[in-house]
Parts: C-alpha cells; structure tokens; sequence
C-alpha cells in the first residue's frame, strides 16, 4: 500500500490557525507555530473573560445603586432588604439604570422603602 502524506491536511491547518491569527502582529500573525500559540491563548483569555464580564456588570450596577441611594440618604443594603420585603422584582442591572437615567423613579422606589 502507498505511504499517505499529510500534506493537504497539515496545509488545511496550518491555514485555519492563520486565518484566526489574522491582524496579529510580526510573526504572531505569518508563523504557524506562533500564531497557533497566540491563537490558543487568546482562546483561553476569550473563555475566561466571558464569565468574568458577568461579574464586572453586577459589581458596577452595585456600584451605581449604592451611590444613588447614598445620595438619597439610604444605604444600599437596606435598599436592597427593602426592595426585597416589599416585594419589588427590579433585578440590579434595571435598578442602576433607573438610578443613572430616571433619578426621580429611583427616588420614588427610595421613598417606597424608607416609609416602609
């Protein structure tokens, strides 16, 4: 039997890592090896970062809540205890928001919570 070469398979991916290292710098973006080690670890940060995103958006959105409610002379944990008795559903990202974009609803909520 024939010996098999891999030429066209070693070429397939060699021009498949290439083409993720599009744009990359020297030989970060025209060698092979290079350029599929840069690829792999931009991978791995990809991955990581995706989830690490989610926390970075809650920890703002506290953020945001927490200012708007110290300026209107409550904390924000107590805030949040008392959203959370009286039943309001507002998850933090719609309450930073509201904070940031329609002070006088968030002051309305803060009034809500502190009659309470």
């Amino acid at each position: 039997m024939a010996r098999v070469k891999g030429g066209i398979k070693a070429r397939k991916r060699h021009k498949k890592y290439l083409k993720l290292a599009k744009g990359y710098v020297g030989g970060r973006g025209k060698l092979y090896r290079t350029a599929r080690e840069t690829v792999e670890r931009a991978g791995v940060f990809a991955y990581r970062d995706r989830r690490r995103k989610k926390r970075e958006f809650r920890s703002l959105w506290i953020t945001r809540i927490s200012a708007a409610a110290k300026a209107a002379g409550i904390s924000y944990s107590r805030l949040m205890g008392g959203l959370r008795d009286q039943g309001v559903e507002l998850d933090r990202k719609a309450l930073a928001d509201l904070a940031a974009n329609k002070p006088e609803a968030f002051a309305r909520l803060v009034e809500q919570v502190k009659a309470a």
